[in-house]
This record gives C-alpha cells, sequence and structure tokens, in this order.
C-alpha cells in the first residue's frame, strides 16, 4: 500500500509561486506587518498566525465598515496573498464585507511545507483568529473555496453547524478524480470533497466554468446535487478555470447571495465547539512532492492564479441521469455570456482590470509533458 500512497503523492503537488510576489516587514512607527509589493491600505491588517501543527501562515483581513458578514477565502493552487490581494480587496468593496485570506503552510511567506493535512490546520487557525481576535461570530463567517482551496474550506465546513454560507469556485470532487475518472473514493485519495459535502449544513453556492479543462464543470455540478442546502449555481457559459471573475453575472450572482443569507435570520443547531470528528473522511495521503518553481507569471494583479493541464473528469452517472429534468429547473440555469465581458470588469471595480492566466499545470501527473497556452 506503501507504493500506491507514494504514487498518488506524486501525481499530486502543490505549486506555490517562487520566489513569494510579496515581502512581509514590521513597520518602524507602529511596530504592525504589511506587506510588500502591494498597496499599502489602512483597512487591510497582516498577520501572523500558529496553527496546531507548529506552522505559522502569513493572512490579511480586509475590513468594511458597512459589513455585516465576513468571508474567510482559500485561494487556489499556484496563487499567494500578494497576487490575491488586489481581488480581496475589491471583493470586500463590492461585496460590503470583511475578508480574511491567508496563505497555506508552505505558500507565500508561510512556513513549512504544504500537504492537504496542514491546509486543514491552516483553515482552522485562520477561523479561529477571526473568532478570538476580531470577534466574528460563527453565524456571520461565510466560507470561501476556490479550486484546490475548496478542500480546506468543506473540511471545516462538514464540521461548522452554524455557518452562514458556503462559496465553492471551481470545485474539485477529490484529488483523484481531477486526474482519473474513477467512481469510488479511495483511501489514499485527497481532498475528499465528495464524501463530505452532504455533512455541509449551510447554504451552499457553486460556482464553475463550462469550459473549464483543468477541473471539469461535472465536478461543481456533482457537488451542487450532493449539498442538502443548495442555492441557485452558477455555470458561467465559456468560463474556464482561471477567468471567472471577469464575467459579469460572477460578481452580480455574488451579490445576489450575500443579500439572500445576510437577510436569513434562520439559526441552527448549536454547534459546540470546534472538533476533529471529520477525521474519518481525512485518510488521505499528505502529498510531499517537492515544490516546482512557478515562472510563468505574467501580471502580479491576475485575479486567479490557480492553473492547469487538461485534466478531465468523466461525468459523473448521476448526471447524466438529471439532464431530462435540468431544463426546467432555475437552480441550474446556464447563464449566456456576451463575449465583450471577457475582456473587461469595469462594473467589478476599476483597480481590477484584466486576467492572464497562467499555464503552470497544477494538476497534471508529475513528469508528463507541459503544454504551454498562447
Amino acid at each position: 500500500m506503501g507504493g500506491v500512497t507514494s504514487s498518488m503523492a506524486a501525481k499530486f503537488a502543490f505549486f506555490p509561486p517562487t520566489p513569494p510576489s510579496y515581502r512581509v516587514v514590521v513597520t518602524t512607527d507602529s511596530n504592525s506587518l504589511r506587506m510588500t509589493d502591494v498597496p499599502e491600505r489602512g483597512n487591510v491588517d497582516v498577520l501572523k498566525i500558529k496553527t496546531k501543527r507548529g506552522t505559522e501562515i502569513v493572512a490579511v483581513y480586509v475590513k468594511n465598515p458597512a459589513s455585516k458578514l465576513t468571508i474567510l477565502y482559500s485561494h487556489g493552487n499556484a496563487a499567494d496573498l500578494g497576487q490575491m490581494y488586489e481581488l480581496f480587496c475589491q471583493l470586500s468593496l463590492h461585496l460590503r464585507v470583511n475578508l480574511m485570506g491567508y496563505d497555506y503552510t508552505g505558500y507565500g511567506r508561510s512556513s513549512g511545507k504544504p500537504t492537504e493535512h496542514n491546509t486543514y490546520a491552516d483553515i482552522e487557525a485562520a477561523y479561529r483568529c477571526l473568532v478570538e481576535t476580531y470577534g466574528v461570530n460563527e453565524e456571520d463567517v461565510i466560507l470561501y473555496g476556490q479550486s484546490v482551496g475548496s478542500g480546506p474550506t468543506l473540511d471545516l465546513a462538514s464540521r461548522l453547524s452554524r455557518l452562514r454560507a458556503v462559496v465553492l469556485h471551481s470545485p474539485i470532487l477529490s484529488g483523484l478524480r481531477v486526474m482519473y475518472p474513477v467512481k469510488r473514493t479511495y483511501w489514499f485519495d485527497i481532498y475528499k470533497n465528495i464524501d463530505k459535502i452532504p455533512l455541509v449544513r449551510s447554504p451552499v453556492l457553486v460556482i464553475h466554468g463550462t469550459e473549464d479543462d483543468v477541473v471539469d464543470c461535472s465536478h461543481g455540478k456533482q457537488l451542487w446535487e450532493l449539498c442538502s442546502d443548495k442555492y441557485e449555481p452558477l455555470w458561467i457559459k465559456g468560463g474556464n478555470h482561471c477567468d471567472l471573475e471577469l464575467f459579469p453575472e460572477y460578481i452580480r450572482h455574488l451579490k445576489k447571495f450575500i443579500s439572500a443569507v445576510e437577510k436569513s435570520d434562520r439559526l441552527k443547531s448549536l454547534s459546540g465547539p470546534l472538533t476533529d470528528n471529520g477525521d474519518k473522511h481525512r485518510m488521505s495521503t499528505d502529498c510531499r512532492d517537492k515544490h516546482r518553481p512557478s515562472t510563468d507569471w505574467l501580471d502580479n494583479s491576475r485575479l486567479s492564479t490557480d492553473c492547469r493541464d487538461k485534466s478531465r473528469s468523466s461525468v459523473d452517472r448521476r448526471e447524466k441521469s438529471k439532464k431530462n429534468t435540468e431544463t426546467g429547473r432555475r437552480s441550474t440555469n446556464t447563464i449566456d455570456q456576451p463575449e465583450k465581458a471577457r475582456n473587461s470588469i469595469d462594473r467589478f471595480g476599476g483597480m481590477v482590470r484584466s486576467a492572464v492566466l497562467c499555464n503552470i499545470d497544477c494538476f497534471r501527473p508529475h513528469g508528463s509533458t507541459r503544454v504551454g497556452r498562447s
């Protein structure tokens, strides 16, 4: 079994940008932390947070005085805080929320090496910081997971019963299912989202591009089918893996979702303290593949930076049987997108201008030929 474990670990790797896109320095006047290579903002706190696995992660907390809710954002596989910083600020502004983003262990200026289980400890530490440092209540937290970030997001969401909501952005069913069209869960798989999503009791919004050539749209659709509390999903016609923020319906649908859950006053059963009862779903193998330098970044201000090789998962039988009833259901409408929207997101904010897609192969088997994109 050790050979199978090593094989799985070799095929799925974490790709933190190398070198990191920012540094963390201590200000001389206030003895607080700040990030270099990004605009300094008075409403952004830079933090270093200890995790229960002994590492120290870097996080940013973007404050909005008009907010009622707080988003905890777990980014994609080939990004760090410096590259996500401007998007975080714009999301906080336009959604009228506070937002905490963090770098996984081994990403950016966080210490240690990235592994699946370290990411679980990372998101838990960030969540505890929100509660203990900023006084955020569990029922006012929205967990947001992008691509690989859907793993730690669903792990935490499956253990918190009073969360306000969950957003899954280009999510994965599991690590193995991204690479191979398997129909069952194996013990050596990682990020077993397909097994955890039924345990989430909060409203779930799923966003996925119909032309995603990294994580097939069937991943998002099957996860949505398995949700116990479904919200109208957003299947962005023509959207790929790294460009969904460029489509106007992305921010429009997010605003609609935030408004809906903000008005919701439903209370959930007492959750008690955060526990580790999700461990039975965590029999995955930590991935400690050698970090590969990321040299294809063309613009630090790009939006999504979690990238690619064409790794298709086949459409599950559940998805095929659903097609006959899908037409009449409002919750599964695919939204058509004008071509012009791919080049501009002026309505999302002037500071976020355009996305340059990277061609780092986040999910390709180790050692396979790399295919660049024009």
